[in-house]
């Protein structure tokens, strides 16, 4: 098996499923051996996309199912089996097909399998982290506020679970017409959530349901998408191989970085505490600020720190607030502005 891509977000309707789809046929139309496994128990959207919902699954050798062909591709879901019914059930018996449909499929080789995941934090997406070695997440946003919101939720969840976040894609993020773009959802939200958590943008897609957002076939081709891939791609082999080693240090004033190259930079506690960009310190709708500096104390400490994949760290401070992550740029900035 080739590596294991989870594409996420907390929040319904953002076209997390469409993302999915599209970046498995950009690769697959590459000639990689390239899988969609859908894990959304309760609201499939493979067999739509594809326009597959009446497939004859058959079982190979070890009773183990055969993955639908679309082409160049290998799909399975459960929704081959549901047809237009509701999955009607409870935790454990949705933890079971989910077991079934990650040991129980016989994919052959493969490059890359993405998993799409259904919406939430809950217990599909604990039961594939703990059942597979992902080698990533894609996480899928719209620039509206309320999605951005969520979706940071999802960043958390994968911090929680040790699973590193390949990057962001924006969908709907424009539309065109008459040569000029219009942001009808909002701007910018990967921007924002790469300020946030300091995670990748890995593209832009524009709402366009001429090019996307349709039945897809063997013909799909969009360059915002095949982008997307291209660092989706880089961002799966950085994550792979051992990372540079970045030496943390702190003490009762300050938090220290070390690279590997001999560069070093140190921020103050209290500066440091002060930038948090959580949902506690900074309205998610405005962006403006809500936690008031002044009331941190002028000796407050961290109490412990750990790195985030290779982007950031979590602290927890001795106030007790832990919801923040700290960007390695944002820590970098706040040293430079210190010395300035």
């Amino acid at each position: 098996m080739g590596a294991l891509i989870a594409v996420a977000s907390c929040k319904g309707g953002v076209g997390k499923s469409t993302v999915a789809a599209a970046l498995a046929c950009e690769l697959a139309g590459r000639g990689h051996r390239v899988g969609l496994l859908d894990t959304d128990i309760f609201g499939p959207s493979i067999p739509t996309l594809f326009d597959c919902r009446d497939l004859d699954l058959k079982a190979g050798p070890g009773n183990m199912l055969l993955p639908a062909q679309v082409g160049a591709l290998k799909l399975m879901s459960f929704g081959f089996w549901l047809g237009d019914a509701p999955a009607v059930m409870r935790g454990p018996m949705v933890t079971n097909y989910i077991q079934q449909l990650l040991h129980g499929v016989q994919w052959g080789e493969l490059d890359y399998l993405f998993l799409d995941l259904p919406p939430g934090t809950g217990d599909i997406q604990l039961t594939i982290t703990q059942a597979v070695q992902l080698n990533g997440a894609v996480v899928v946003t719209t620039p509206q506020p309320l999605a951005l919101a969520d979706v940071g939720k999802g960043i958390l969840m994968f911090d929680k679970v040790s699973v590193p976040v390949l990057g962001v894609v924006e969908n709907m993020s424009y539309f065109e017409a008459g040569g000029e773009r219009h942001a009808v959802f909002g701007s910018d939200g990967a921007g924002q959530l790469q300020e946030r958590f300091g995670v990748d943008v890995l593209g832009r897609l524009p709402l366009d349901p001429q090019r996307f957002g349709r039945t897809f076939g063997d013909e799909f081709e969009m360059p915002e998408v095949a982008a997307a891939a291209d660092r989706m791609v880089r961002a799966v082999g950085k994550a792979s191989v051992a990372q540079e080693s970045i030496g943390v240090a702190h003490d009762d004033k300050q938090i220290t970085l070390r690279w590997a190259d001999g560069r070093t930079v140190s921020v103050a506690n209290r500066d440091l505490r002060a930038s948090c960009r959580c949902a506690h310190c900074v309205n998610e709708y405005t962006g403006e600020r809500t936690a008031d500096p002044a009331v941190i104390a002028a000796d407050i400490q961290a109490k412990e720190v750990r790195t985030v994949g290779n982007y950031a760290l979590s602290i927890t401070w001795s106030d007790g607030h832990s919801t923040g992550l700290f960007p390695y740029p944002v820590i970098e900035q706040l040293a430079a502005a210190a010395v300035a």
